[in-house]
């Protein structure tokens, strides 16, 4: 392999429809959407990146914690996000960050009225 292959293709502006190219990612309950932006991840081989954007509709929540084994940094952009549930749910607004090192439990997630976050994912 070469190592332009390890990193994500050029790209310049590109004018986002934010109404279209939006699924709901494997392992997400309904309500829940990705739009990737830039990606070569690859799990398995455990390398590459990703960007891509994941939003919540109002009221939509996942009930599992998550974890991965790769780095991701979150930006939560517009709305409201709840971390957690019960006693050790936490809630947060736009303009909060977070990073998460591989292995990370993480979650289960909800948003009361909707929220719009930036993800990076990236193996080291």
């Amino acid at each position: 392999m070469q190592d332009n292959e390890l990193f994500k293709m050029h790209q310049e502006f590109l004018t986002l429809d934010m109404d279209e190219g939006w699924a709901v990612p494997p392992g997400y309950p309904e309500g829940i959407e990705q739009r990737i932006l830039s990606s070569n991840l690859d799990e398995e081989a455990r390398r590459g990146s990703r960007t891509r954007l994941l939003r919540f509709q109002p009221g939509a929540f996942s009930t599992e914690p998550f974890v991965h084994e790769y780095y991701e940094e979150v930006l939560l952009i517009s709305g409201d996000l709840i971390v957690g549930i019960g006693d050790e749910a936490e809630s947060f607004l736009a303009h909060t960050y977070a990073c998460r090192p591989p292995g990370v439990h993480h979650g289960p997630f909800k948003s009361e009225g909707g929220c719009l976050l930036v993800e990076f994912h990236y193996f080291v």
